[in-house]
């Protein structure tokens, strides 16, 4: 393959391009296009890391989403939104978000612990001595 093949591969290949910065993530979201000539999405996470000595490394995860999976696709992702978003709101509850998080987590882990401790009771039998 010569230099003007490969050329037009990589346009035929690369249809449109929309990028997500975010943090220490980038995110790319890409149309290609197959050797039949139809459109598929691939959708990557770029995650920056540092190495002990401060040299920059990314890591690298695609998910590769043909038409045929569109609907089922995006109708499973708008339920786990809406799943996530009515269960737990829209603010951003995390350590790198909230200075108090771990004073939080720390009550309500307690408060999870004296749950489980009061359900464990109620499972307790109650014995009178007197019926023995």
């Amino acid at each position: 393959m010569d230099e003007k093949e490969k050329e037009n591969l990589k346009e035929r290949n690369e249809i449109c391009s929309k990028t997500l910065k975010t943090g220490s993530r980038t995110y790319f979201f890409d149309a290609r296009e197959t050797r039949a000539g139809d459109y598929y999405l691939t959708i990557t996470e770029s995650k920056k890391n540092f190495s002990e000595t401060g040299e920059i490394s990314y890591k690298k995860h695609k998910i590769y989403l043909y038409k045929e999976d569109f609907s089922k696709f995006q109708s499973i992702l708008d339920d786990m939104i809406k799943f996530i978003i009515n269960e737990k709101g829209s603010e951003v509850i995390s350590e790198r978000h909230q200075k108090d998080f771990k004073n939080q987590t720390h009550y309500q882990n307690q408060d999870i612990k004296e749950i489980k401790r009061a359900s464990e009771m109620k499972n307790v039998t109650n014995i009178n001595f007197e019926d023995i």
